[in-house]
């Protein structure tokens, strides 16, 4: 049973027997040969480092990224920042992972209502191709459960479809804030731009790349289950639908450098790289600061995502 979570532990508290969930690991040798690992632990409520000297030869047999494990330990703190000393560990059998994987705050039900509301305000041919895409099972319950990232932004159950709709929510308004921008068709690529992320994520006790996601990708993934749903749909596309949505799917990373195969090259397909870009650095703001534990207000370590040290908002606390 749990007992303690991250986000309360404090230096000097003794942990004993608690679960936390192991989500990466380093093996280190000392210089007279004796093992130890370097962990990042998580719950859901954040992630805290830990050091396990002396590692028996029966625990490394059994323990990997992605297991529950009982620790036992003391908490204290390392160059600023909390972390477990661990002295014992043995893994947790069939533990409930809504307490160690992050989830999004938004609840399941209130988003996938959204992500209705969304889809039956488009146009056609968008609304049935969205319907088709999105919405039929069980497709629509792994979307709503998949993470939008790895780690550095949404990465958590429910980020993905967080992230979409954040992201159409934005596409609104700037439709509405620059001329000549084709709503529905920002809106539609928008909730389908990461679709294929739903193939490239497996999370099993922690987030991984899937052989679908190392192998194709989620671009190339959403693209081909695009011109799929397109192909069955009794709704007609008009000529160049389909390829201005694939372009918005193809081109939303920006350049090929960061993965694209195509880069932007009209107006929506401008507006959706850079609606992605904001919404993925400001949550991956958010996300980075939860995880540290300094009170002085800024981050001890620097962001991977904005290679700097960042800085609370006055009176948030994570």
């Amino acid at each position: 049973m749990k007992s303690r979570f991250i986000n309360d532990l404090q230096v000097g508290d003794d942990l004993i027997d608690e679960p936390l969930l192991l989500r990466d690991m380093v093996r280190r040798k000392t210089k007279d040969d004796r093992l130890y690992y370097l962990c990042t632990f998580g719950d859901n409520t954040g992630q805290i480092g830990g050091i396990y000297w002396d590692v028996p030869d029966q625990v490394d047999g059994w323990i990997r990224p992605g297991r529950v494990m009982y620790i036992t330990g003391k908490v204290n703190r390392y160059k600023e920042v909390l972390q477990v000393s661990v002295t014992d560990a043995y893994p947790v059998e069939n533990p409930d992972l809504s307490l160690f994987m992050p989830s999004s705050n938004r609840a399941q039900d209130e988003m996938v209502e959204e992500l209705k509301k969304r889809i039956a305000e488009l146009a056609e041919p968008w609304k049935s191709l969205l319907t088709k895409l999105l919405l039929e099972e069980p497709f629509l319950t792994q979307f709503a459960n998949s993470p939008a990232a790895k780690l550095l932004h949404h990465a958590s159950v429910g980020g993905l479809l967080e992230h979409s709709l954040s992201m159409a929510n934005l596409a609104i308004h700037l439709a509405n804030h620059y001329p000549h921008v084709d709503q529905d068709l920002l809106v539609a690529g928008a909730l389908v731009h990461d679709m294929g992320k739903v193939w490239e994520y497996t999370f099993s006790g922690s987030f991984d790349i899937s052989a679908d996601g190392r192998l194709v990708g989620h671009i190339t993934r959403a693209a081909l289950e695009i011109e799929k749903a397109a192909a069955a749909l009794d709704v007609p596309l008009e000529d160049g639908q389909l390829q201005e949505l694939l372009h918005l799917v193809l081109s939303h990373h920006g350049t090929m450098e960061w993965g694209s195969p195509v880069t932007p090259k009209t107006l929506e397909a401008i507006l959706l790289h850079q609606i992605d870009l904001l919404d993925s650095r400001v949550q991956g703001y958010f996300d980075y600061l939860t995880t540290d534990s300094n009170s002085n207000g800024w981050s001890v370590k620097s962001s991977p995502m904005h290679e700097t040290v960042l800085r609370r908002p006055p009176g948030w606390t994570s």
